[in-house]
């Protein structure tokens, strides 16, 4: 990261990875408007314009700023009360044989808006990376725990028995949509190219004497050089404000599923089955040495609350651009877009970090399961003795008062469950005595969730994660991971 990263960058940027508190960063945006001006040069250079080799070798050989080019910039906006165009100053300062053609024909907007279109697309593709790193953890612990019995939950209520891996499935499912998502939002993306003051490329096409083909060429060769593979057909002064809510929709998506997530691993924190990593030095509260707190996923939900709440400022912002432009976007936008990719960049390290560490206590989640699943065994209990020759409707009330019966030991005296031991003591059960076992064997509760996990991972999520952009980080991931 270069020293002047954290110069005016927001607050969140400093617990953002590198590569994502980069792109934001004061240097990398003051380098992407130097290429964008070489690249305009270049391709007006190409269609004929009188613009020397000289200019064009000087731009390429100074496109990032010194220090002491940052201290010149802030004086001539101080000056100037514009930064764009003490941007073209500062630059021809360094490349004098460009300084006359800096930013020629084109308008604010033409720096400024493909910047943004370009740190979009970085950005979402930093994310695929680090979306798919989470994505690939989560399902390595699907799998080693595709078969363990839990009790599942419905309004927070005990039900029918699921397994820790299939639980798994349901966050794992989520975030191939927000990958989906976000790989559409970034594919989708175009360029707003050169398009002059209002979008009429007016200036560009005095700049070529009216010819339309070159003002055309020109758009089409600056947003090749630029790396995109077309350009916004029309626009305004700039690109459509909408492309913004486009963007961060996914992003306010990924925060929704985040918070899932992270809610569930908090409420099995407190129920002692599964706990986040927590280190031996770690200290869960200054006044309760016993305490545990899930404080990575309680940050999970803080933040996405805050990614969340950010798409609310894409779509207000769109919804006022009047006519061809407005400049009350702009302070938003620079607050709105960076802390949107940097607070979800943030999220998922810290969900990787969890899922990298998370503890399962079987022992606790086979005792809860042995507290509610007499209840639940009650129908194969009936169904048992149906097949040994017994009488439904005599089954069913014969367990219907053993089970009020257990029941008020559990609720009223707070006791442990004794529904199996009642039925082990009432004559009545003794055709299938010998089957109580194989009846309560949580195993047989969980229907078919161990193969509706290996279904999901070989069929959805493998395709997934095949891409070799996404094999490619995966693989980076875990070789950082043995580094350390």
């Amino acid at each position: 990261m270069d020293a002047f990263d954290t110069y005016q960058t927001p607050l969140s940027s400093r617990y953002a990875s590198k590569e994502m508190a980069h792109l934001f960063s004061p240097s990398n945006r003051f380098y992407t408007w130097r290429t964008l001006w070489l690249n305009l040069a270049i391709a007006e250079r190409e269609l004929g314009l009188p613009i020397s080799g000289e200019a064009i070798e000087q731009m390429k050989n100074n496109l990032r700023l010194t220090p002491e080019q940052f201290e010149v910039a802030a004086r001539e906006e101080k000056k100037r009360r514009h930064d764009v165009m003490a941007h073209v100053h500062t630059f021809g300062t360094v490349a004098p044989a460009a300084a006359g053609i800096i930013h020629l024909g084109a308008t604010s907007c033409y720096v400024t808006d493909n910047a943004d279109l370009i740190f979009l697309r970085t950005g979402l593709t930093y994310l695929v990376r680090s979306l798919s790193v989470l994505i690939s953890r989560l399902s390595a612990f699907a799998a080693q725990y595709r078969a363990l019995p839990t009790l599942g939950f419905t309004h927070f209520q005990p039900a029918q028995l699921t397994t820790v891996g299939k639980r798994a499935t349901l966050w794992i499912q989520e975030l191939l949509w927000d990958l989906r998502n976000i790989q559409r939002a970034r594919d989708d993306l175009g360029f707003r190219g050169v398009k002059g003051t209002t979008g009429t490329q007016a200036s560009f096409l005095a700049l070529f004497d009216g010819d339309h083909a070159k003002v055309e060429a020109l758009d089409k060769r600056v947003t090749e050089l630029c790396g995109f593979t077309y350009a916004y057909p029309v626009t305004s002064q700039t690109y459509s404000r909408k492309i913004d809510i486009d963007v961060l929709a996914p992003l306010a998506s990924l925060g929704a599923t985040a918070h899932k997530i992270a809610t569930d691993i908090r409420l099995l924190a407190h129920l002692k089955e599964i706990e986040e990593p927590f280190e031996s030095t770690q200290i869960g509260s200054s006044a309760m040495a016993y305490k545990r707190n899930p404080m990575r996923s309680e940050r999970v939900c803080s933040l996405s609350r805050h990614l969340m709440v950010l798409h609310q400022n894409a779509l207000m912002t769109s919804s006022v651009q009047w006519f061809e432009r407005t400049l009350d976007d702009s302070a938003n936008r620079r607050i709105t877009l960076p802390e949107a990719f940097l607070t979800a960049d943030i999220i998922l390290s810290t969900l990787t970090n969890v899922s990298e560490g998370l503890v399962v206590y079987p022992m606790v989640i086979g005792r809860r399961i042995a507290q509610e699943l007499p209840f639940m065994a009650t129908e194969n209990i009936i169904m048992a003795i149906v097949k040994a020759g017994g009488d439904r409707q005599e089954a069913h009330e014969k367990i219907r008062i053993l089970s009020h019966e257990a029941a008020h030991q559990v609720k009223n005296l707070g006791l442990e469950n004794d529904l199996i031991e009642r039925v082990r003591k009432d004559p009545y059960f003794d055709p299938i005595k010998g089957h109580l076992e194989e009846l309560l064997d949580p195993k047989s509760f969980v229907g078919r969730a161990p193969e509706q996990v290996d279904g999901f991972l070989k069929e959805w999520v493998d395709p997934a994660l095949s891409t070799e952009e996404i094999k490619e980080a995966i693989q980076k991931s875990r070789n950082v991971e043995l580094s350390v």
